[in-house]
């Protein structure tokens, strides 16, 4: 790890993807970690303890993501900034995320009808985002995954480097997006408003060579303990890669009769927010459901993992990172050709 890494700001640390994860990381790679979040508050665990490494991390401060002027005395004094900040769902309460923090099953499958099939109030999308966002002021797609990140980034951008924050290297600005998997079970929203916060994180970037924007790019993110729900989908989801990618060439494959299918379908049926150095757009619903059967989970530790590679000034790392670089950037060896991965040397650090 480059030396001039000295210190990072972590935009809701104590949350799970992956706040809380890079802070545990950083900390045990000897890198000086502030966090930023809404509560001000140690990340604890679902048990309500509060880790021996939470200890570790210099600083936990209390600040508003959609007004960083709140936090924007911290900016000059760091090296990076990593935004994690963002909702699957259209959550005023965040019902889902105390469910899958509980392995709540009944609570997961109430809240997805809700938000999902209902669209969060039982019907009006109008009323939902009035009531979400106006009263809220954080429950939707828009504030939660774009306007929040854009808001920081600007005031990273604007903001004049210390001599302590290494101001002669590239400043990093990582933004946690996703793979474009989710679909037809989360709403296009949620990856539309994705893609427009690394649009715009990276117009706000736009022929400024002090700064790199970073676009984290994981699928299903799983937690044996953290989040005991994901770990039967990510089963599922880990079969289904592998055996795609072990297929011979030629022969057919799910996804690939998908994708056939999804380049049939008119122009109008695709996502309206292109992909960050693409004019174009996302892509159709069956392209999204053949990029679920073709990538593979990942653990949350390996997207820390990855990220803390990437703030690395000698990493030169910029632009998308998807679920196979992160496993390059950690160090994962593949069993050979295409087969599945079988191990990641990726350290965290003993007794944290």
């Amino acid at each position: 790890m480059n030396p001039a890494l000295r210190r990072i700001l972590v935009v809701g640390g104590n949350g799970f993807i992956a706040g809380s994860a890079v802070c545990k990381l950083a900390v045990a790679r000897g890198i000086q970690v502030t966090s930023v979040s809404s509560s001000g508050k140690p990340y604890r665990t679902a048990k309500g303890h509060t880790p021996a490494w939470a200890n570790k991390v210099v600083d936990w401060q209390k600040g508003d993501a959609l007004h960083p002027e709140s936090f924007a005395h911290l900016l000059p004094e760091v090296s990076g900034v990593v935004h994690t900040l963002g909702t699957l769902f259209e959550d005023a309460d965040g019902a889902y995320k105390r469910a899958l923090r509980s392995g709540d099953v009944p609570g997961l499958l109430g809240s997805f009808f809700k938000n999902v099939v209902t669209g969060g109030n039982g019907g009006n999308p109008l009323e939902k985002h009035q009531q979400l966002g106006a009263v809220n002021g954080r429950g939707t797609y828009e504030i939660m995954n774009r306007d929040s990140a854009l808001r920081v980034c600007e005031a990273f951008v604007c903001s004049t480097p210390s001599s302590s924050a290494d101001g002669n290297m590239p400043r990093p600005f990582v933004y946690i997006s996703a793979e474009d998997i989710f679909r037809p079970v989360i709403p296009a929203r949620y990856i539309e408003t994705k893609r427009e916060a690394e649009r715009g994180i990276e117009e706000l970037m736009a022929n400024n060579t002090d700064y790199r924007g970073i676009y984290i790019r994981p699928s299903l993110v799983y937690h044996a303990h953290q989040r005991p729900l994901t770990t039967p989908a990510a089963v599922l989801f880990d079969l289904s890669a592998t055996l795609h990618a072990n297929v011979p060439r030629g022969v057919p494959t799910p996804s690939g009769i998908l994708r056939s299918l999804g380049t049939l379908m008119p122009q109008g049926s695709r996502c309206s927010a292109g992909s960050l150095g693409d004019p174009g757009v996302v892509g159709t619903l069956l392209e999204s459901m053949a990029s679920a059967l073709e990538v593979p989970p990942i653990h949350v530790d390996h997207v820390a993992g990855a990220i803390v590679v990437a703030l690395d000034s000698a990493s030169g790392i910029r632009g998308v990172v998807g679920v196979r670089r992160m496993r390059q950037l950690i160090g994962w060896s593949e069993s050979g050709g295409n087969g599945s991965p079988k191990t990641a040397q990726i350290e965290i650090g003993s007794g944290l």
